[in-house]
């Protein structure tokens, strides 16, 4: 595989091919490193605040796109009590039965997922204006998805943000012992088809954030909700939300989302074949395809990475005031056609994911002041 390199310097990259790899520090080689390690270190600083900076500068009217969408609101009051009641229809339907898992995998899993963003644009107070309403909705927009997480994804995903790519803060990027292991077709359809899982224990087996009053409601919520669905509904309507968020995050096209966003493609994510000029090597990766409708228009993912106080009903405007910066930028045309090439293609695996040594910071984890912000 053939590396486009940044040097330590932070100065700007050259291009060698269609796949960028970002040079491995001396600093990086220090830290004793699997032998087998293959990420793509980097020692420059994350793209997305000098991106931010350029576009403030040169259109300043983007500020005016920040703030909360109150669509949001109905569109998950919509979207749980749809769940609800597809649960109380599948309540008699065999588990084990075409009827069961077909609605589960085309509406339920498109469902969950709807709401797994949802939560996502809650997290970054973009529903409400008062950010206590907005944890406690996130908890609400949790209750089809089964299994508590909203709160915890929160400090998890905001650090993301602030740490993107730092080994050992950002809980997005997969383990070396993911990659030994997960590194081959078998071993990357098995990560797709049981992603959701990853994405669940794997932060918790890199550091642990510390709780408060909003987890435990949050987990409080969560099991009588189930237990509601369990005494009224059975337990074939608790199953079919379960299967419902495996799914979401499976070999579905919206999940694809997950893979498409940071995962470092050689050929399919370069327009024409080669970067543009003058562009940074890529950590992320927008799609503009038509599943945005279904997903909060997370597509638009270097767009809300440089914007993330900018809502989902906003970020296409984003795109279109700010096209000069983002049109050259490599992206993705389809989600299916990602899941296939991660899979399929050798060149890109779980090795594909920039990292850096240093920098940023984890969100909740020094102070309840901090959670509460």
């Amino acid at each position: 595989m053939s590396t486009t390199t940044a040097t330590e310097t932070g100065s700007k990259p050259s291009i060698r091919s269609t796949t960028f790899v970002a040079q491995r520090s001396e600093e990086v080689q220090e830290r004793k490193e699997l032998p087998e390690d293959k990420f793509f270190w980097t020692y420059t600083e994350e793209p997305h605040r000098t991106r931010r900076q350029a576009v403030i500068k040169a259109h300043r009217e983007v500020l005016q796109l920040c703030g909360p969408e109150p669509l949001t609101i109905p569109l998950v009051v919509f979207v749980v009590c749809l769940q609800t009641c597809l649960a109380y229809a599948l309540r008699n339907t065999p588990i084990i039965s075409w009827t069961f898992f077909l609605t589960a995998y085309v509406v339920g899993a498109t469902a969950n997922q709807n709401l797994f963003l949802a939560i996502h644009e809650i997290s970054h107070n973009l529903a409400f204006k008062d950010a206590w309403k907005n944890r406690f909705f996130a908890i609400f927009a949790n209750l089809p998805i089964g299994v508590p997480y909203s709160a915890g994804f929160r400090q998890y995903h905001l650090t993301h943000h602030k740490s993107l790519g730092v080994d050992g803060v950002d809980t997005d990027l997969p383990t070396a012992l993911e990659a030994v292991f997960l590194d081959s077709i078998l071993g990357k359809a098995f990560f797709c088809t049981f992603q959701l899982l990853f994405y669940a224990i794997r932060p918790m087996m890199v550091y642990k954030i510390p709780f408060n009053y909003v987890h435990y409601c949050n987990i409080a919520a969560q099991i009588v909700f189930d237990i509601i669905i369990l005494r009224t509904m059975g337990g074939r309507a608790l199953m079919y939300l379960l299967l419902s968020s495996l799914l979401a995050g499976s070999l579905h096209p919206c999940a694809a989302h997950f893979i498409s966003e940071h995962y470092v493609f050689a050929k399919s994510s370069v327009k024409g074949g080669k970067m543009p000029k003058d562009v940074p090597v890529p950590e992320t990766f927008s799609y503009y395809g038509p599943l945005n409708v279904l997903t909060y228009n997370v597509g638009y993912h270097n767009e809300h990475h440089d914007f993330p106080a900018i809502p989902w009903t906003r970020l296409p405007k984003l795109h279109q005031i700010a096209k000069e910066f983002y049109e050259p930028l490599p992206c993705h045309k389809s989600w299916p056609l990602v899941l296939w090439q991660f899979i399929m293609d050798k060149e890109v695996g779980m090795w594909c994911r920039v990292k850096r040594a240093e920098g940023g910071r984890k969100v909740g984890q020094w102070s309840e002041a901090e959670v509460q912000n």
